[in-house]
């Protein structure tokens, strides 16, 4: 989620609809209206706006009955600045110089650490949900809070599951895999139960993470 300084400076409701094409495929301005409960010509002119501006891209498909193809809005790669990151570059120098003067298991320790101090911090908030969905729910709103673009999302086909859209070590984990890991077994503390992580080819382009989560308590 975008931070509350961010919010007061800016345009809350362009944040809005930003926050909402970034967890999906593609929104039609009517379909974005009702999401957000936003009158369709306000959407439309903050659309326009933004698409004018090079932040979104439009996607046309056709209907299923006759009529005019929909036009669905789409983030484009000049918004991926707008998403919080983790100081990478620094992170990365860091990692690298404690690989140096400690060995090639150092950086992992490191890893280790932080997530470890992150299932602490977090571990009474999600501790007090109800059931599996309540600390799951919690659990989310933890991430988007530390930057993490995710939702809970339910469907007969799927099951229940945590789909994540954007993540600000996301650069760090493409060279320490192990991160994954450790994440998702911090996850696991948390929720007591099994995690699967997957990846999912987008319908227009990119990858959504998905995790799976064992059994609905």
């Amino acid at each position: 989620m975008f931070n509350d300084a961010y919010r007061d400076l800016t345009r809350p409701n362009v944040l809005r609809i930003i926050e909402c094409l970034k967890k999906s495929q593609g929104m039609t301005v009517t379909a974005l209206s009702k999401e957000l409960e936003m009158s369709y010509m306000g959407v439309k002119q903050q659309c326009e706006k933004l698409e004018t501006a090079g932040y979104l891209s439009t996607w046309r498909v056709p209907r299923k009955a006759a009529g005019r193809p929909e036009k669905l809005y789409l983030l484009t790669q000049k918004c991926d600045a707008l998403f919080p990151q983790a100081g990478v570059e620094l992170s990365i120098n860091v990692m690298e110089g404690v690989k140096r003067f400690f060995g090639e298991s150092a950086p992992e320790k490191i890893l280790f650490h932080h997530f470890e101090q992150q299932r602490a911090s977090w571990a009474g908030q999600v501790g007090r949900g109800k059931s599996l969905v309540e600390k799951a729910t919690r659990l989310v709103e933890l991430r988007e809070k530390a930057g993490v673009f995710c939702r809970c999302h339910y469907s007969r086909e799927d099951g229940f599951r945590i789909e994540e859209f954007h993540h600000p070590m996301q650069e760090l984990f493409v060279i320490y895999p192990s991160a994954i890991r450790q994440e998702i077994r911090m996850m696991e503390q948390l929720l007591g139960t099994k995690v699967e992580r997957t990846l999912v080819q987008q319908e227009k382009g990119g990858e959504l993470v998905v995790y799976r989560i064992g059994v609905l308590g």
